[in-house]
Formats: structure tokens, sequence, C-alpha cells
């Protein structure tokens, strides 16, 4: 897992520039329509030799344009081979860019490609999965250069807005952090984006009792049944301390956005009810959080509900 560090503007130029890019279908057309609206000037499928040229002219303008989203990718053909020529000549301008990376796994891409019944840019007789690893495999190194790496496998348009709104919302101190709190089973894997990762699963399990099988972590049944122990509740206690000792940390090192996910075997009862009472603990201490639950349909499925 990448925890990159969020590089500092430039100060020749007091611009923000903002390039998008990533794979096909993750999601960077809802993200570009996401930094519209946070007042960016916004560009689809800008051919990358283009961008210093359109940085220069933005700061000639009479009304100076101060925020600029590009998105940049495999769509510009032989033109996107000169991306990393393009950077180097914005870092000797005096440009600063940061580069916001959108991926999915394959699963994904496949499944919104076929509802969509687009066409994966380099598909070849329709074949979206050969399509997607040629991709992945021609972005990789551009993806070791992003600032910020979001997975949007389990996301809908809208928890991708709130995520966009957290890193780029101009705000400052820990007013300026988003925080989300993702509830998760181990069973399918560990959010990728996670920032802090903790197990659950030393509670006692509310699956094993039939009346509590069916129901989730957000019944209050559940919930009792998860704190009716001492130790739920002091865990609770010292997480809770840990993560208002580290919130301030983070932010001086210039972290906009901190995902702290919390994991039990199928992410339906003890995950979900811990991440919903650090979401109010976090709450009614003003921070900004976002409470999501990842896999509570997915368990519901499995389990006949």
């Amino acid at each position: 897992m990448n925890v990159i560090k969020y590089k500092e503007w430039g100060v020749l130029v007091t611009q923000k520039l903002v390039i998008v890019t990533g794979l096909s279908g993750a999601g960077k057309t809802q993200a570009l329509h996401c930094l519209e609206d946070l007042g960016f000037f916004c560009i689809d499928n800008l051919p990358p030799a283009l961008i210093p040229k359109f940085a220069e002219l933005c700061t000639q303008a009479a009304n100076k344009i101060n925020k600029i989203a590009l998105v940049v990718d495999i769509r510009g053909g032989e033109f996107f081979d000169m991306f990393f020529e393009v950077l180097t000549e914005l870092d000797d301008r005096g440009i600063r860019c940061e580069i916001l990376f959108l991926e999915a796994s394959d699963e994904t891409l496949v499944r919104r490609f076929k509802e969509s019944r687009r066409r994966h840019p380099l598909s070849r007789h329709g074949a979206v999965l050969d399509g997607i690893e040629e991709e992945r495999g021609r972005l990789q190194d551009l993806r070791g250069r992003a600032n910020k790496i979001i997975d949007t496998s389990n996301m809908s348009v809208q928890q991708l807005k709130e995520v966009i709104s957290g890193i780029f919302a101009e705000n400052s101190g820990t007013a300026g952090l988003h925080i989300t709190v993702i509830s998760f089973g181990f069973k399918y894997g560990i959010p990728l984006d996670s920032d802090l990762v903790i197990d659950v699963r030393f509670l006692t399990n509310p699956f094993y009792q039939t009346e509590l099988r069916p129901l989730t972590g957000n019944d209050p049944e559940v919930r009792d049944y998860v704190f009716k122990s001492p130790l739920a509740g002091e865990f609770m206690d010292k997480f809770a301390g840990l993560v208002e000792f580290l919130i301030p940390q983070y932010c001086k090192e210039g972290k906009t956005t901190l995902m702290i996910a919390i994991g039990c075997t199928g992410g339906m009862h003890r995950s979900v009810a811990l991440t919903n009472s650090l979401g109010e603990i976090l709450l009614e201490k003003d921070f900004r959080v976002t409470v999501r639950h990842r896999d509570i349909g997915r368990s519901r499925i499995l389990t006949g509900v």
C-alpha cells in the first residue's frame, strides 16, 4: 500500500495545477466534475505537450486562472507518451502540479464498461480485459509519480465526490482534513487506499448468535451486544485517543485525507458497530468525517439474508 505525501505547490506562479489521470473507467470524468464544482478551470483530454503553454496562458489572462484541473490519459495516444517530458518541463519552469491517479479492480472496470457499453481505448475486437491489462502496465510508472492514488472499486459517485472535496477544498489545520472511517471484512480484502487498518476480530462475534446473524452493526441489538463487553468500550476509548493524537500530526505534514479502516471477518457486525462509534466520537469533536460500510451488502447476500 502506497502512502504518498502531498507535494507543495510552486511559488513561481500561484497556481494549483491538478492533473487527473489513471485507468479508463475509474472515475476521472466524475472527479473532473467535482473539481469544477470546487472552482477549478477544467479541461478533459488535453494533449500533454500543451500543458505548459496552457498554464502560462492562464497566468496571463486578465482575470488570472489560479486553479486548473486537466484530465490526461491514454486516450491521447502518441501524445500521451510525452507526459514525463512535460512533467520535467513543468518542474523546470517552476510550475508544480499535483497528480491524482484513479484506479479500480479489473472486475470493477470490466463491469463498468459492460454497463456503459463503451469501448475501452486499448481494447481490440471488444476484449475489454486485454485493454485494461495493457493500460495498467503502461500507466505503472505514472502511478509511481502520483501524489494521491484513489481506488474507486467500492465507491459510489457521491463517495468519490466527498473524497475529492476532502483533498482539494481550501481549508487549513485540522478543519482541512477529511476523515473517512470505513468498515470492511478481511475475507474480502483490506481497502487499498487505507492509511490506518485495525483488526477487531478479537471481539466476541455476534454472527454466532442466531437472532443477531441477519442483522448488522447498524442495528441497536448488534451494537449493544458488541459494546456489552467491557473490552469493546476500553478498546474504543484507547483507539479514539490514538486517532485524536495522530490527526494534528498528519495535518502538520500536509495530509488532507485520512482513511481509517476497521475490519472484522465479514464486515457486517463488529466492524460496522465500531466504525459508527468512532465516527460519532470524531463528529462530536467537529472533525470532517464520512462513515462508510464497504461489505455490508456483500455479507448479507452471502449469508442468505
